[in-house]
């Protein structure tokens, strides 16, 4: 499986994207809202294949199971 172009961690289980960030809005693509399901703790946009990965859930890696 390839990775995400680019991976962004939220608090919060819906996500706005519209591709902007190094690049200006205008250039970015369509604002899509997103909603991160519990099962899985991460949600990729269908535009820009960006990642949104919930803080503390299942897919965040940065987090320790004690």
């Amino acid at each position: 499986m390839i990775p995400p172009p680019e991976t962004i961690k939220v608090k919060s289980v819906r996500v706005a994207c519209d591709g902007s960030g190094e690049v200006p809005a205008a250039l970015g693509h369509p604002r899509v809202y997103l909603h991160i399901e519990d099962q899985t703790g991460f949600v990729d946009c269908g535009y820009c294949d960006r990642r949104f990965v919930l803080e503390g859930g299942p897919a965040d890696t940065s987090t320790t199971g004690a």
